[in-house]
């Protein structure tokens, strides 16, 4: 009894670590970022959407990026080495791939670790899928996050971007693993999957797989396309080599039919619990199971989803589930009568259980409770730095038609802020990364404060976290269609600056009105647990 004592004294003190991150590496390894999309006739308001989990330590920093016109001669920089910067200005370890000539004109776009949305409606999501290594050539100019970057400074559509990419592959080369960017603009979505050539050849793989209009796909670290119809050019396309490559490599015997995914993804099934989770929550009479070979690219929601919809399956731990990762954490609680006579006992959930357990949290609780805590890697992670939802809207003026709905770190605990495609400058603090020490002017701070002193006893801090997450949300929901009408006839005037300034300061207050609460809750928990846990 008293060595289980000290030890359950011993995880009280793990979990109050701030910097446990480092526990989650890992589950993590190869399992970073989920995108979630949405057709324009799946959705209640008829907006597409799409977005991003960055999970893993990636840079927090972010900034709107401006519109230019390019001398006819002028060159752009192709970089290496941006997603771990602190900083706008940190260049200690970026390195020049190469230069590309520039386009005349260059979008104003939103300056994420992966560049996410532009003043024209165009939005990126990400998800890694690694794929085989024999297909990496490192010499290749391009990773993705540079691709992302130019085709939203230099297109306002979904296809446009779709072939500026895979002409930038073709001639510079495709220098990353297996990479998915869900490509959104105001009309339509796309899956498009890319892989290198080989170790020794300038160019790349790839395909794309529209999102039907009226249906909802995932992409969370695994291949997803299969076979690709090049007699649908509105549905798919694809560069004219990935079954030449495919059959060099030994990745497809050239006989059967041939699927992207089973060539490309190095797995035995297109999917795991990610997909599965959100495919079968929004299309449950289609009784999709984990044992099937294949789940459907994508499916028809039953119900058709809300922006309040997306934020509830980005925060999705699976509690209730099969797959809840505090199921088996049990406290046992003893019962009385009034003559302190043992009459029974009940099996609790342990407040200290969080779905966000560490490695030594999980094994210290599973010697405790004899029981078996295995990991499941659930939508919302710790180890998130940020997180998007962006709505595009083809019946409202660009400017205030693409939304970004942006989140600091844990996506299961933090508000999320809207930023507006005119957005032209961005509030203090988010121009500094926060994930490489501990600093007061980062943004990410004033969020992740709170969030991780919260799972210190998560049974006692959850509703009064969700609480404020879901007064923000409503808050955005409930004073943006003012927003909106004020901007477009703003806008209508041919009074653009003074929009923009509009936006600016929504976007500004809204935060500063986040972070107050997010600070308050800090000391709120600091008044729970401060004498001990």
């Amino acid at each position: 009894m008293y060595l289980k004592s000290t030890l359950l004294t011993a995880l009280l003190l793990i979990s109050f670590t701030f910097f446990a991150q480092t526990q989650y590496e890992d589950s993590w390894v190869g399992e970073s970022c989920t995108s979630i999309m949405v057709g324009r006739k799946a959705s209640t308001d008829g907006a597409v959407m799409t977005s991003h989990t960055c999970d893993g330590n990636y840079r927090t920093w972010l900034r709107m990026e401006p519109a230019a016109d390019h001398h006819d001669t002028a060159m752009v920089n192709i970089y290496k080495g941006t997603l771990k910067t602190e900083t706008p200005w940190d260049m200690r370890n970026v390195t020049l791939a190469g230069r590309i000539p520039q386009a005349k004109h260059t979008y104003a776009y939103l300056n994420t670790a992966y560049p996410s949305m532009n003043e024209k409606q165009l939005a990126m999501g990400e998800t890694t899928f690694t794929g085989p290594d024999t297909l990496v050539n490192k010499n290749g100019m391009f990773l993705i996050e540079e691709l992302q970057r130019i085709a939203l400074q230099r297109c306002d559509n979904a296809r446009d971007a779709i072939r500026l990419i895979g002409s930038l592959i073709k001639e510079y080369g495709y220098g990353d693993h297996g990479e998915c960017i869900t490509i959104a603009d105001k009309k339509e979505v796309w899956h498009m999957e890319i892989l290198g050539e080989g170790p020794n050849r300038i160019g790349g793989v790839w395909a794309a797989q529209r999102i039907p209009d009226d249906h909802v796909g995932v992409s969370a670290n695994i291949s997803r396309i299969g076979i690709i119809d090049r007699n649908k050019p509105d549905y798919f396309m694809a560069s004219d080599n990935v079954e030449a490559v495919a059959k060099e490599f030994g990745l497809w015997d050239g006989t059967e039919p041939f699927k992207f995914w089973k060539a490309y993804a190095g797995r035995e099934k297109p999917f795991m619990i990610r997909e599965f989770f959100v495919l079968s929550t929004l299309a449950p009479s289609l009784n999709l199971s984990m044992d099937m070979e294949e789940l459907p690219f994508s499916v028809k929601p039953e119900e058709k989803v809300s922006l309040e919809k997306m934020t509830e399956l980005y925060r999705a731990t699976y509690e209730g589930t099969p797959w809840d990762m505090t199921q088996n954490v049990k406290m046992i609680r003893k019962k009385f009568d009034e003559n302190r006579k043992e009459i029974g006992q009940d099996t609790i959930i342990s407040p200290v259980a969080n779905p966000w357990l560490t490695t030594d949290m999980r094994n210290t609780l599973n010697y405790i409770a004899e029981g078996t805590i295995e990991f499941q890697r659930t939508v919302s992670v710790a180890w998130c730095s940020y997180s998007f939802i962006v709505q595009l809207r083809d019946w409202l003026p660009d400017e205030v038609g693409g939304v970004c709905w942006f989140s600091f770190d844990n996506p299961g605990q933090s508000p999320r802020i809207p930023i507006f495609s005119g957005t032209t400058q961005l509030t203090a603090g988010y121009e500094f990364c926060g994930q490489k020490r501990y600093r007061e002017d980062a943004a990410l701070w004033d969020y992740r404060r709170a969030n991780k002193l919260a799972t210190v006893s998560w049974g006692r801090t959850k509703e009064t976290m969700l609480t404020q997450v879901l007064h923000f949300e409503s808050r955005g929901k409930g004073e943006l269609p003012a927003l909106e009408a004020q901007v477009s006839l703003l806008l209508k005037e041919n009074k653009k600056k003074e929009a923009s300034a509009i936006l600016n300061h929504y976007t500004t207050d809204f935060n500063a009105a986040a972070i107050q609460r997010w600070n308050e809750m800090e000391h709120q928990f600091w008044g729970m647990f401060g004498r001990g846990f």
